[in-house]
């Protein structure tokens, strides 16, 4: 979208060189330089609608640019998330088939773990 400063400059500049051009023609110092100061004005206004057209451009990039790092975002997260699930899940039916085969070697893992913890609960006081 063309900002209307732009539209506006670009008339300014152009009636302004043909004022100029015709103040020259004629030998009329006044609509010269008159001419030239439209021209002058016309290429300001011009340029003031460029960077404002620019500037729109960039914020509406970045706009994009983090809605798309917010998706992506998103997408990293659950996919996270179900691998941790999955990981879970099958350490989970590991562990407990290991518990079915040998359950007095895993009676005896908890009994040290639970002995270990109560010695570092102990410890601390």
């Amino acid at each position: 979208m063309v900002d209307t400063d732009r539209i506006v400059g670009g008339a300014k500049d152009a009636l302004g060189k043909a004022q100029g051009a015709v103040g020259d023609a004629l030998g009329s110092n006044r609509d010269s330089v008159e001419g030239r100061v439209r021209e002058a004005q016309g290429q300001a206004q011009n340029a003031y609608g460029q960077a404002k057209d620019t500037a729109r451009d960039v914020a509406d990039r970045a706009g994009d640019y983090a809605s798309d790092a917010y998706d992506r975002a998103g997408d990293y997260a659950q996919d996270a998330y179900e691998r941790g699930g999955h990981y879970l899940r099958e350490g989970r039916a590991a562990v407990g088939a290991r518990v079915e085969e040998n359950p007095m070697i895993a009676l005896l893992i908890a009994g040290a773990v639970g002995f270990g913890l109560a010695l570092l609960v102990q410890s601390r006081r």
